[in-house]
């Protein structure tokens, strides 16, 4: 039996421009306006006009990879993501994702394409995130480095470790994010793990360290006045790639994440474990079906960056719900 899972990418994705084809869908714009005017800021001009600068600033970024998320999910599978009323009149009602999951903020999209949270209490939710974050970085100067390769991956960590330095992100094979201080920084560049490249990351800081602790309790008392609903999909969390059924245990762990590193490559092992063979990766498409091309060979991967995409997820939703009915199923 085929089992397909939606992911939704982190920050990093997103580049100028890139949610202008998304505008000529019905209704998108309106939607996007109607998410703006909640969170204080403009979605639209943010996807359209914005330079590449703007956009990497924390309290804009986040936010608008949720949107895009969120937007591409809901052409995806419908408006209510395939279960409201109507959905089964929905262009992607032929069937629904067996699995969601996002990587780090988005998570945050993944827990709303699940039904743990509405779309606009996840836009609120990570706007509030965004600006913790961003207020948190801006505390020391802080950021990160992929460390890629290496002749010892697995004492990677180790090495990380006696600089200092954090494994924010484990990205699978080859791939480790390391985050701490400027000077830790410069000390891995200068003593790399032995065969390993470094490159510094775009970032404003080092995310899912104890650097971004500050974030977590405003991150808490946003969460703090949301009522989540058990997930409709199995979601597999980011904290150590486990199913979790719960919805509030989902919103605690989102908050918790904040300071907590990403175990993406837990994920793709569970992802395994429950027979996913294709994964969809929702809009701006590309970083996690990349990483799943080396550490899910044989998955079917595609990735939707613009609407023209569409189709092709359809018919990979369409092939999984056809696979669940069996021979002769409705």
């Amino acid at each position: 039996m085929s089992v397909l899972v939606l992911v939704a990418p982190g920050q990093g994705a997103q580049t100028p421009g890139f949610l202008t084809p998304w505008l000529d869908l019905p209704g998108a714009a309106d939607r996007l306006r109607a998410w703006s005017e909640a969170i204080d800021l403009d979605l639209v001009r943010c996807g359209t006009e914005a330079g590449a600068e703007e956009i990497r600033d924390t309290a804009v970024a986040q936010p608008l990879l949720v949107a895009a998320a969120l937007l591409s999910a809901e052409a995806l599978l419908g408006e209510g993501f395939g279960t409201g009323p109507g959905a089964s009149a929905a262009p992607g009602a032929a069937g629904l994702p067996g699995v969601v999951a996002g990587h780090s903020v988005g998570e945050v999209a993944a827990a709303a394409i699940a039904g743990v949270l509405t779309p606009e209490e996840a836009m609120v939710l990570v706007r509030r995130r965004g600006l913790a974050m961003a207020e948190a970085a801006a505390v020391t100067e802080t950021g990160m480095s992929a460390v890629l390769g290496g002749r010892d991956p697995e004492g990677i960590p180790a090495h990380l470790e006696r600089l200092g330095l954090t494994a924010a992100n484990r990205n699978g094979p080859g791939q480790i994010v390391a985050a701490g201080t400027a000077g830790q920084l410069a000390a891995l560049a200068a003593d790399p793990p032995e065969g390993a490249r470094v490159r510094p990351l775009q970032v404003a800081g080092a995310f899912h360290t104890e650097h971004m602790a500050p974030a977590v309790a405003a991150m808490d008392a946003a969460a703090s006045a949301l009522v989540p609903a058990d997930p409709r999909m199995r979601y597999v969390s980011n904290a150590d790639g486990r199913l979790v059924g719960e919805g509030k245990e989902i919103l605690r762990r989102l908050v918790a994440q904040v300071a907590g590193p990403v175990r993406w490559d837990l994920c793709m092992e569970t992802f395994l474990s429950l027979g996913v063979t294709a994964m969809i990766e929702v809009c701006p498409g590309g970083t996690l079906t990349g990483l799943a091309k080396r550490g899910m060979k044989g998955t079917t991967t595609l990735a939707v960056k613009t609407p023209e995409h569409l189709e092709a997820a359809r018919a990979l939703l369409a092939g999984q719900a056809r696979d669940a009915d069996g021979p002769g199923g409705a």
